[in-house]
């Protein structure tokens, strides 16, 4: 019954900025752990950012420096702001809970290219 659907990503310059959100169903995110994924074509899903119940925040090298996680409570949605998008950020991106990966959505395709 949970669902995780994400947006927000496309075609974009080098150099340029995405928000992505995430739209969650089915669970209230404020009570878990949630996290952004990514995962190219061949690659392992990698970590890039996490966000606690507290609000405390956690970022993994590709967020690292550049990216922002921030949650909605009213709106039940989680958001990854990335900024200076090089084109190994090219993957789809993924929200998910952070330790009970039930969520399963179909991520959304970032692009990075000139």
């Amino acid at each position: 019954q949970v669902q995780f659907v994400e947006s927000g990503g496309g075609l974009v310059q080098p150099g340029g900025s995405l928000r992505l959100s995430c739209t969650a169903s089915g669970t209230i995110i404020s009570n878990y752990v949630m996290a952004w994924y990514r995962q190219a074509p061949g690659k392992q899903r990698e970590l890039v950012a996490q966000m606690a119940r507290n609000g405390e925040t956690h970022y993994w090298n590709p967020g690292e420096g550049r990216s922002t996680i921030s949650r909605d409570n009213a709106r039940n949605e989680l958001y990854l702001q990335i900024n200076d998008l090089k084109p190994e950020d090219t993957a789809v991106y993924f929200c998910d809970f952070r330790w009970q990966n039930v969520g399963w959505g179909q991520g959304t395709q970032v692009t990075v290219s000139s």
